[in-house]
């Protein structure tokens, strides 16, 4: 059974001023043993929006090296940000 981990919800207006919702959604399902072999647990990314929603399923080792990227790509951006406000203040 999925455990909801964490879930990131953005509303956001389209030209006519109407709402919408985006979410994404982290779940796990925990390691098990069948056959008596363990198996790793599985880690799904689903997005959703008011219409539809889509998933991919992701091994431990896929969940990390995205993970590892998105630190490395979110620390750059920040560090961006601090540059330009710098300047800014200058």
């Amino acid at each position: 059974m999925a455990v909801i981990e964490e879930e990131i919800v953005h509303w956001w207006k389209d030209e006519k001023g109407e709402s919408h919702r985006n979410a994404l959604r982290l779940e796990r399902d925990d390691a098990q043993e069948i056959n008596g072999f363990p198996r790793d647990g599985i880690i799904t990314v689903r997005i959703m929006n008011t219409v539809a929603q889509q998933a991919i399923k992701l091994s431990p080792d896929e969940a990390l090296r995205i993970s590892t990227q998105l630190l490395a790509v979110a620390k750059d951006l920040l560090n961006q940000k601090r540059s330009l406000w710098q300047g800014h203040n200058e």
